[in-house]
């Protein structure tokens, strides 16, 4: 079975004007990620702006991540959507595509399930396909929570391999990280706390900011790994003012905004989020500068 580890972006997704994908920047974004040294891309996540994308475009961006990375990384793909049965329907198009090493399953959002629906949902999911499939929970932006419990339950499913934790919290994190049974991966969701998860056991990130300054985020994770906790802590320190502006306007604007200044055209966000203060962008472009220069 798939084992998630490293550095995972959670890459947007580059759309005109009109809301269609350009097919060139998610290419141009493939590379550039891959070149500062990732160890896997995630396609259709909440950066990628799934819940936005039409059944077709959904097909195309995996596709084009499957045949333009060739096997150069793992490839995972979102299979988040609001209800169990449209959660099933864009799993087996992912399987059926091919090329995807796991899936990401978001909790649904809007809805509130309980705990008990929760372990419905995914197990229902799970069993749509023969992927690995990576728990996601985000409370901040879905206002809805996977318990420990819950996730020690759907571990004992044979094909969920592992969960991303964007909580925030770090004693929820550290839970999972303790009693997680053997074999099950826990990787950090949130930018700020990576070195942090690190160094309790965490296998690795999925992180947003990595659309950006892929170098900055695989340097900390391969710093720790080589046991050069000084350097780890100066990248994680230096990730901290990107991860902060991300959220000065509406998500994922400053993402496609920041590429931009590092050199990668990613399009606009599907409206109604387009607009960005010009303060934030001027803030912008001396964070992501210096996120840029911090590998050097």
């Amino acid at each position: 079975m798939f084992t998630p580890t490293g550095v995972v972006p959670a890459l947007v997704t580059p759309l005109d004007p009109q809301g269609e994908l350009r097919e060139d920047g998610l290419r141009a974004l493939l590379d550039h990620v891959i070149a500062g040294g990732v160890h896997g891309v995630f396609v259709l996540g909440s950066s990628g702006e799934i819940y936005g994308l039409d059944d077709r475009q959904k097909r195309r961006v995996v596709e084009i991540a499957v045949e333009h990375v060739a096997g150069r990384v793992p490839v995972y793909a979102g299979a988040s959507e609001i209800t169990t049965r449209d959660c099933v329907r864009t799993a087996r198009m992912v399987a059926e595509v091919g090329g995807v090493s796991a899936l990401s399953v978001l909790t649904p959002y809007f809805v509130t399930p309980t705990q008990r629906e929760l372990v419905a949902h995914y197990t229902a999911v799970a069993a749509a396909t023969d992927l690995p499939v990576v728990l996601y929970t985000n409370p901040g932006r879905t206002r809805v929570d996977l318990d420990v419990e819950t996730v020690l339950e759907l571990a004992a499913v044979d094909t969920v391999v592992g969960i991303k934790d964007s909580s925030g919290d770090p004693d929820l994190l550290h839970r999972f990280l303790t009693e997680r049974p053997d074999g099950f991966t826990v990787l950090v969701g949130r930018d700020t706390l990576i070195l942090e998860g690190l160094r309790e056991g965490a296998d690795g990130a999925i992180a947003s900011t990595a659309n950006i300054a892929p170098a900055l985020v695989t340097g900390i994770y391969e710093a720790h790994r080589a046991g050069d906790l000084d350097r780890a802590a100066r990248l994680q320190a230096a990730l901290s003012p990107l991860r902060a502006i991300v959220d000065r306007a509406t998500f994922p604007v400053v993402l496609k905004e920041g590429l931009r200044l590092a050199g990668v055209d990613a399009g606009v966000c599907l409206a109604p989020a387009r607009d960005i203060d010009e303060q934030v962008l001027a803030e912008l472009a001396v964070v992501v500068a210096d996120a840029l220069a911090a590998t050097d």
